[in-house]
């Protein structure tokens, strides 16, 4: 027996519906380049976390920090890697050039520096997080004093300040 048209069309159109697949290989591929993108995106310089007790000085510049030894500076202490080291306001009524206490810390982690680091005589970096209404003179012996302790690379830790068109 002969087919209609309308018969012959519709076995066409029914013969023409195939399974839908899913390509997994280019699905794969597409998952590594997002783990990789990740996870180089994920070894970003580091950002500071300041406590919220001080309040960062102001600044337009592009560099991020770098991983060093931090020393945050807030109206109350003085501390090393989030450990307190002395009192700001015994280091203000002090007539030493240098801070005692603070260099005493210094030198105990310079000690503590792999002996690869110290063969190969890299300088010794440190960030000093202090609030911007800290007066001069603190930020002056704080200074030397890293410096006296052998912490050539001193950064000061800002926030980032987007510029305005003017």
């Amino acid at each position: 027996m002969k087919m209609s048209k309308r018969a012959r069309r519709m076995q066409r159109h029914h013969n023409r519906k195939k399974v839908a697949t899913l390509n997994l290989v280019s699905l794969m591929d597409i998952f590594t380049i997002l783990v990789f993108f990740l996870l180089v995106n994920s070894s970003a310089p580091q950002q500071l976390n300041p406590s919220q007790a001080i309040l960062l000085p102001e600044s337009v510049s592009d560099q991020h920090p770098k991983t060093t030894l931090t020393l945050l500076v807030d109206d109350k202490n003085i501390y090393v890697d989030n450990r307190p080291v002395i009192s700001t306001q015994a280091v203000l009524q002090s007539e030493l050039a240098l801070i005692p206490a603070l260099q005493e810390e210094l030198d105990k982690r310079m000690t503590q520096l792999n002996t690869t680091e110290k063969k190969q005589g890299q300088q010794r970096a440190i960030t000093i997080l202090g609030d911007k209404k800290i007066p001069y003179r603190l930020l002056e012996k704080i200074i030397l004093t890293c410096n006296k302790s052998n912490y050539s690379k001193i950064s000061l830790a800002v926030q980032h300040k987007t510029e305005h068109a003017s």
